[in-house]
């Protein structure tokens, strides 16, 4: 058995209006779905990107009962890369331009709910 790609991932911010408003805003997610309180779905690609407010999961039995800043890095060309840069800033977004050692250009910015999110080539992975 192998795992595919990877279908979903998850943050958590506790302010969901704030966060939908930012995804929505910054990186251009399409919200799926919403339910007050306690989540909001985006389209991300060919993949979900979920935002769980943690104070109402935790009383949950589901497994997305947790808390605190996790990261999620979204794929970008290196041509984009330059794109992305102006449109962040233009934004408002503080951005840290990181340039990998052996190759390779990341940027690292935050969300409000303080989750580390990253704009980088696939091929900083070798992946294409």
């Amino acid at each position: 058995m192998k795992a595919g790609n990877i279908l979903e991932t998850a943050l958590y911010a506790e302010d969901l209006e704030a966060a939908e408003a930012f995804y929505t805003r910054v990186p251009g997610l399409e919200v799926h779905s919403r339910l007050a309180g306690r989540h909001v779905f985006f389209r991300s690609g060919t993949g979900m990107f979920l935002v769980f407010n943690p104070n109402q999961t935790e009383k949950e039995e589901s497994a997305h009962g947790t808390r605190g800043r996790g990261h999620v890095a979204w794929a970008a060309s290196q041509e984009e890369l330059d794109d992305w840069l102006q449109w962040l800033e233009k934004q408002g977004v503080k951005v840290k331009d990181f340039y990998w050692p052996k190759g390779g250009r990341s940027l690292y910015f935050s969300d409000p709910a303080g989750n580390s999110l990253e704009l980088t080539s696939p091929s900083l992975w070798n992946i294409s």
